[in-house]
């Protein structure tokens, strides 16, 4: 990969669009899908929200993390767990809100995970969520559920009580309209989920994470119609398509690469989930449980770029995970329609039927039956 202070001819694309459907329930017409490469990416004139491809044994870097700290745990490491437990950044994402859904099933947990590329991670004028998902685990710990929600997603934002007087507007609009707990509240509201808790990650501090791994490998994407990827971005580096070994700052900089590409946000919230998952990858394959150098400037790292909310128990939540494996891990996008254009913005519009189902499964605890009985909503597979 090479820097370059030109940033040359490059072509800017942007992701086909679609009809809008109020309310969260599906469009209706007939549609068909393109396939290519097994992932199902057109319906009708839009484009359905693809899978990212994942092997079973990776997961995204919070689930990484609580995995590695229920390992130490269990070699006597709780002392240093309650440390880094008191060493996290606290936010009140839940004391706000009112009309919650139910809390239907006992001991099962649903964590939201936000990824954000805000350089002001205290502001929420502007701020924005790239990375929205749904972490969901039974009562009887023996899986995990990860749903994947488009921050395009056509969705019904609440009024703020104050300039947003509430309407349908893309997911990931709350954050900026409302904060954190206007996030939670949309995203509640649209999946009729109880929202457990919450995790913020910052992709900026992410790069301190990746170095601290010694770099991660990834497959680069070219540009669609050229065969390597220029940055928009300065210093403009130039990546080589096919596997390189980046460091903290070239990974954070391919990752927030979108114009570029055909398939626009889609690819980069594509690119987002396969850092993480290199992340997850390097971090197993070093061995770090066994290099305490390497592991508590790891963990250190992680614990800087993350917030939490104010009751979320770093301890208690890693015990939860201490029995899962990478073949208890399933992967799922939203159920959607395809990316469509509404009102001029390119949006994500829900599959509602097929999506309520599944969240109402979420709700009472039997995503393992909905996964039996949808097969094809599963992501990876490899």
């Amino acid at each position: 990969m090479t820097d370059s202070n030109r940033s040359g001819s490059r072509r800017s694309y942007r992701a086909t669009a679609g009809v809008p459907a109020g309310g969260g329930t599906a469009a209706s017409g007939s549609r068909s899908g393109t396939t290519r490469g097994g992932k199902t990416y057109g319906r009708g004139t839009g484009r359905r929200v693809p899978a990212p491809g994942s092997r079973a044994h990776r997961f995204v870097i919070v689930a990484l993390v609580l995995s590695v700290l229920a390992t130490l745990g269990g070699i006597g490491g709780w002392g240093y767990l309650n440390s880094l437990n008191d060493g996290l950044d606290r936010l009140d994402a839940f004391s706000e809100l009112n009309d919650r859904p139910d809390k239907v099933v006992e001991g099962s947990l649903n964590v939201l995970v936000l990824g954000s590329d805000s350089r002001n991670p205290d502001s929420t004028e502007g701020s924005r969520a790239d990375t929205i998902m749904m972490m969901h685990i039974p009562a009887d710990g023996a899986a995990a559920y990860i749903v994947s929600l488009p921050r395009d997603l056509w969705v019904e934002v609440p009024s703020n009580g104050a300039d947003w007087p509430g309407g349908m507007s893309k997911l990931n609009s709350a954050l900026s309209h409302g904060g954190l707990p206007l996030m939670v509240k949309t995203v509640e509201n649209y999946t009729g989920v109880r929202i457990d808790h919450l995790i913020e990650i910052d992709f900026n501090g992410l790069k301190a994470v990746v170095d601290a791994l010694g770099g991660v490998t990834m497959d680069i994407e070219p540009a669609t119609g050229f065969d390597t990827l220029v940055s928009i971005h300065k210093p403009y580096r130039e990546f080589a398509a096919g596997k390189q070994e980046l460091d903290g700052e070239e990974a954070l900089d391919y990752v927030r690469q979108r114009k570029q590409f055909a398939m626009g946000d889609f690819a980069r919230m594509q690119h987002q989930q396969d850092l993480l998952m290199a992340m997850m990858d390097k971090a197993t394959n070093a061995g770090i449980i066994g290099d305490p150098n390497t592991l508590t400037s790891f963990l250190e790292s992680v614990i800087n770029a993350v917030r939490v909310d104010e009751e979320f128990d770093l301890v208690s939540t890693a015990l939860q995970f201490s029995n899962l494996r990478g073949n208890d891990l399933t992967f799922v996008t939203s159920p959607n329609l395809g990316s469509e254009n509404i009102n001029g913005e390119d949006v994500v519009v829900s599959d509602g039927d097929t999506a309520i189902g599944m969240y109402q499964a979420i709700t009472n605890d039997k995503m393992s039956t909905w996964v039996k009985d949808n097969p094809d909503a599963i992501k990876g597979g490899e």
